[in-house]
């Protein structure tokens, strides 16, 4: 075999979850982004309709799924979208792990994925299942230091990755300013924004606004709305990008189902069910970050995203981990995870009820 699939990295954390359910009431799996909470009773009962299950959707997305989705845009962020230049995919990770290769067909001259050296491994995984070069780009104060891209990458790379709020450190970056580099450098700028709705030190930002020549920007209904079940999501940017992309997908026989569109569409179409999730996780944050002083662990609040990027002096990532779990049931990722620069941090993502976190944090008291 030619190739062989890397462990998947949550699948590394068994034996920190063996730890952690030694606890009576068992472990608080904070590993994972996965959304706990209730997405809208309407867009459930939507989806329970069927609407569109007895045809094949469109590949690019139903009229009313890009209405939406254009609205959003327009409502979040003021700019003017046309529904015909954004495009559904099924879930933002499909998307992140397969632009790489849809690139590479138009582009077959470059081979080069540019992402942050700390991030989401999906990134430099498109790459690798591309059979294309992964080149991490370094990060100064959370954000990406594109000045320190070799400009004998910036030749061959088909698209530089951009994730503000980052996960899984939650800083912001200057989205200005990399899309400038973009243009600059005749790369494409893919900016995964799935993070936006919960940003914590300002507004949230899209890098559409600084023009959509060169870029993308990326959309989940995931963490908005709490439907990862649904992996349905949206792409919106450069014009002839996102038309090409629209056609090899659509060959590829991407689409997102028609009920689940339909249902999605009435999510993008209501903010106040965000407005309520937003208080949720900014209350909850609030509360794991004082909670981790009784171990001395330092965990600042973020400036957007969901997650606690912590350390503990004299510890790496995976000690800190295992702390965690012998001390408080908490399964948390090391950081080595996101990248061999992040081996002396963990991530936790407050996805669990509060009822669990107060557990969590009455453990780390009594130890």
């Amino acid at each position: 075999m030619s190739f062989q699939p890397p462990a998947y990295p949550y699948e590394r954390l068994d034996g920190l979850k063996a730890t952690a359910s030694t606890f009576e009431g068992g472990a608080i799996d904070c590993s994972i982004g996965t959304p706990i909470d209730p997405p809208p009773d309407f867009v459930i009962e939507e989806l329970a309709r069927g609407v569109g299950a007895r045809e094949y959707p469109p590949s690019a997305g139903t009229a009313d799924f890009r209405d939406a989705a254009a609205g959003w845009i327009n409502r979040r962020f003021g700019l003017t979208v046309a529904p015909g230049d954004l495009a559904a995919c099924v879930g933002t990770k499909e998307f992140v792990a397969s632009l790489a290769g849809y690139l590479h067909l138009r582009s077959p001259e470059r081979d080069t994925v540019l992402y942050p050296a700390v991030s989401y491994p999906t990134y430099a995984m498109g790459a690798t299942l591309a059979g294309l070069r992964a080149v991490p780009v370094a990060l100064v104060n959370g954000q990406l230091d594109v000045s320190s891209i070799d400009p004998r990458d910036a030749e061959r790379a088909l698209v530089l990755w951009a994730n503000s709020p980052a996960n899984p450190s939650g800083f912001l970056d200057d989205l200005e300013g990399v899309a400038l580099w973009g243009r600059t450098n005749d790369v494409l700028i893919a900016s995964d924004e799935c993070y936006c709705e919960f940003t914590w030190t300002s507004p949230a930002r899209t890098i559409l606004e600084h023009g959509d020549d060169g870029v993308l920007a990326v959309h989940s209904i995931s963490k908005r709305s709490n439907l990862a079940g649904f992996r349905a999501g949206f792409y919106a940017g450069d014009r002839e990008i996102v038309k090409y992309l629209r056609s090899v997908r659509q060959h590829a026989g991407l689409m997102v189902p028609g009920p689940i569109q339909a249902a999605a569409a009435l999510a993008y179409n209501d903010d106040e069910h965000v407005v309520v999730q937003r208080s949720r996780y900014l209350s909850r944050l609030e509360f794991l970050s004082h909670a981790l002083k009784a171990l001395e662990v330092d965990a600042p609040m973020p400036e957007g995203a969901f997650y606690l990027w912590c350390s503990k002096e004299g510890l790496d990532g995976w000690e800190l981990a295992a702390l965690l779990a012998e001390r408080s049931g908490l399964v948390v990722s090391p950081g080595e995870l996101y990248g061999d620069s992040a081996r002396d941090y963990v991530r936790i993502a407050v996805v669990q009820p509060d009822e669990r976190l107060e557990l969590a944090a009455a453990r780390l008291e009594a130890s």
